[in-house]
């Protein structure tokens, strides 16, 4: 039988470890309990923390799932999984108000590909692109189209439109796959193909489209496809 919260020694206990040796100091386990405040019939607070840590592979997955599937974790009702999305939501975004590239250099597929993985909404499908200089620095990103879990209107005209504004003589398009899945749609192939040949006759190049998937991608440009 695991232990109540009440029934834990007072320095032991998530929030006062929190007072007394400081937030960066807990566990993800301990930090799960402060968010959730209670656990269920069967198993205390920091139980059901454990539980659904151990059930997702770790803490960051939990941005993967939506409220349907975070309800279905034993222990968790709707409020726990009100909580848990917006919780992973607020994540999200603060990570993509915080982080910039503007001024840098991403010269591989790579690179853009670990600094979007953890910007990008796993749930629905998002198209960003990097508008870049004459040397290949970043002068803006854009979140351009925000689409359903399978579909984003996506229109060259606002694609280019941006770039114009911005004086940029490049751009890298990247978007995402809520599936997981990596490889190109015909939608793909034939935006990209679209994209590339506007840009030809515009003189903004378009330099490469990455998609991200499940802790994967697929870059145009390193398959040789632009």
């Amino acid at each position: 039988m695991s232990v109540k919260l009440k029934e834990m020694p007072l320095l032991e206990r998530p929030r006062e470890r929190l007072i007394n040796v400081g937030v960066e100091n807990l566990s993800d386990e301990e930090l799960l309990a402060i968010v959730l405040k209670t656990g269920s019939k069967e198993m205390s607070v920091k139980s059901l923390s454990s539980y659904i840590l151990s059930s997702l592979g770790g803490i960051e997955n939990l941005k993967k799932l939506n409220f349907h599937e975070v309800k279905k974790i034993k222990g968790i009702g709707e409020a726990k999984a009100c909580t848990l999305v917006a919780l992973s939501e607020i994540a999200r975004r603060m990570n993509r108000k915080v982080a910039s590239i503007v001024g840098t250099k991403l010269n591989t597929p790579l690179k853009i590909f670990e600094f979007y993985k953890s910007k990008i909404n796993d749930n629905q499908e998002e198209f960003y692109c990097i508008y870049l200089d004459a040397s290949k620095k970043v002068i803006e990103e854009k979140l351009l189209f925000i689409g359903t879990a399978n579909y984003s209107l996506v229109h060259p005209r606002d694609i280019f439109k941006e770039a114009y504004l911005l004086n940029a003589t490049g751009i890298i398009c990247i978007h995402n796959h809520p599936s997981g899945e990596v490889k190109p749609s015909t939608e793909d192939i034939n935006l990209t193909i679209r994209l590339k040949e506007i840009g030809v006759l515009l003189g903004i190049r378009i330099i490469d489209h990455i998609i991200i998937g499940d802790e994967k991608y697929y870059s145009f440009l390193e398959n040789g496809k632009i």
